[in-house]
């Protein structure tokens, strides 16, 4: 047994070699918000891990630049919309946002480990979804307007109570999947208990990892259960599916006019990116959470009703239904949803990028190789500098920016600045959020044609921050009543 100078002697050289190595640390430079000492940083990772929001303004507040700890490494942190910019223009030969990604998801032990490879899902919304928005738009809508239906039974001059988050995440799942897997499978109890699980699992997976030191992270990843459960469970769901597009790829060839995606054939792949693409449409950005907020200010100022739903009859009869040009037009609407996004921004911080060759920003600040870098977003939206009254929810405050400046696209809601980064910034913005546009338009312009929403006290409920989410209530409850002359 050791004896008591000995234990003494190898804490020293313990707490020597501590502080050896902060003292050689190669982001001892940057300013911390937190303790930075080994040892004392994971305490600063803990009050992250409880009150992100806080700390993410309190840097954004005294620095340029600064880092924050976690309990598996330091996240970099820019501040203000000219280091959003800056971060956004760096090549890719410099910053990787994929690595980044993969990087702090750990989309490999989290999501799915082969479409990390082979990305199907992504080409499959760039190259198919995009550009096609307006064959699917009455496909959603269609489907939109059945959930609705079947979700929302709301009747004449009597107010029903629905709990708000679940309701929406039903709809969206449906909508969704009626592009990604069409009908009568995207109505399946099964299924969509599956995917709106999975999006959920994978929000917990990579909540375990980012409390497992980075050494053990490649031991602790591969044991996570969810990514296989919802494989096991999903693929007899999905393989009629599959029998049936294998079967019309051997009769017609490659060529046949409906093949959704050619590179597609190996079963797993494909289940893996069905599960993907949900992931995205139920989480990354998220649409669903968007969506809830967007429910909840309405709700909470129906006042607001009346003239979204004006747009949207005079649009619809105008240009003869539900058309991607109809969409496009609704200027109002649009506005709406992007204002509730800037006000609630479903992640505190975006743009990730890796470095992948040492840095030097613009004040200064180098930035090894191998950072993470990432941006704030609440507290960028919420700067008086980039938009005025920025506390306050003005809905139609976008819209009345088109009116002013006569630009069309500029304060779109799929359109990305240094001010606005819920759907990143520059060559790696979101790919998905033409789609999500489409998506959350058809769906508020279907609410507000079809109900009176109100809150029964008439306020707001307080969002739920966990870490770096920023959560709609998921608790409360809306109340519809259905309109009298009710439009289709």
């Amino acid at each position: 047994m050791m004896d008591i100078p000995t234990i003494y002697s190898l804490l020293g050289v313990a707490c020597a070699l501590l502080f050896l190595r902060w003292r050689t640390y190669p982001l001892r430079h940057i300013r911390t918000i937190g303790p930075a000492l080994p040892i004392f940083s994971y305490v600063g990772a803990l009050k992250f891990a409880f009150n992100g929001h806080a700390v993410l303004q309190e840097g954004y507040d005294k620095y340029k630049v600064f880092k924050i700890a976690l309990v598996d490494r330091w996240l970099v942190v820019v501040s203000g919309a000219d280091m959003n910019e800056e971060l956004c223009r760096f090549p890719d030969d410099q910053i990787s946002f994929e690595l980044a990604a993969e990087e702090l998801v750990h989309t490999e032990w989290t999501i799915q480990p082969d479409i990390v490879q082979y990305p199907i899902h992504v080409t499959a919304i760039k190259q198919k979804l995009t550009r096609n928005l307006a064959v699917v738009a009455p496909a959603v809508v269609n489907e939109v307007q059945l959930a609705l239906d079947e979700l929302i039974p709301a009747i004449d001059n009597d107010w029903l109570p629905i709990a708000g988050f679940q309701t929406v995440q039903e709809i969206v799942a449906r909508a969704s999947n009626r592009v990604f897997v069409g009908e009568p499978l995207c109505r399946n109890k099964v299924f969509l208990d599956v995917v709106i699980g999975f999006s959920n699992d994978v929000v917990k997976g990579v909540t375990v990892l980012t409390f497992v030191p980075s050494i053990l992270q490649p031991i602790v990843g591969p044991l996570l259960p969810w990514p296989r459960r919802a494989r096991r469970r999903i693929y007899p769901i999905l393989k009629p599916m599959l029998d049936e597009r294998r079967k019309q790829l051997e009769q017609y060839g490659e060529d046949w006019a409906d093949n959704p995606a050619r590179a597609w054939s190996p079963e797993d792949l494909l289940v893996q990116a069905v599960l993907g693409m949900n992931f995205a449409a139920l989480h990354t950005s998220t649409v669903f959470q968007s969506f809830t907020h967007a429910l909840f200010h309405l709700a909470a100022s129906p006042e607001y009703t009346q003239p979204l739903r004006e747009e949207v009859e005079s649009v619809l009869k105008e240009e003869g239904g539900w058309t991607k040009a109809a969409l496009g037009r609704m200027v109002k609407i649009d506005s709406f949803i992007k204002e509730s996004q800037r006000l609630n921004g479903v992640s505190g911080i975006s743009l990730f990028r890796r470095a992948i060759k040492d840095l030097t920003l613009s004040d200064g600040t180098c930035v090894p190789a191998g950072t993470i870098l990432t941006a704030i977003v609440a507290s960028t939206h919420h700067d008086e500098n980039n938009y005025e009254n920025a506390d306050a929810f003005d809905p139609f405050r976008f819209s009345r920016l088109r009116e002013q400046e006569d630009d069309t696209t500029k304060h779109q809601y799929v359109s990305t600045s240094g001010k606005d980064i819920s759907f990143g910034h520059g060559r790696h913005a979101c790919p998905g959020r033409f789609f999500v546009s489409h998506e959350l338009k058809i769906m508020l312009a279907n609410i507000v044609l079809k109900y009176d929403v109100k809150f029964q006290d008439g306020r707001r409920p307080e969002n739920e921050w966990a870490t770096m989410t920023n959560m709609p209530s998921q608790t409360a409850q809306v109340l519809f009543r259905k309109r009298t002359m009710a439009c289709k």
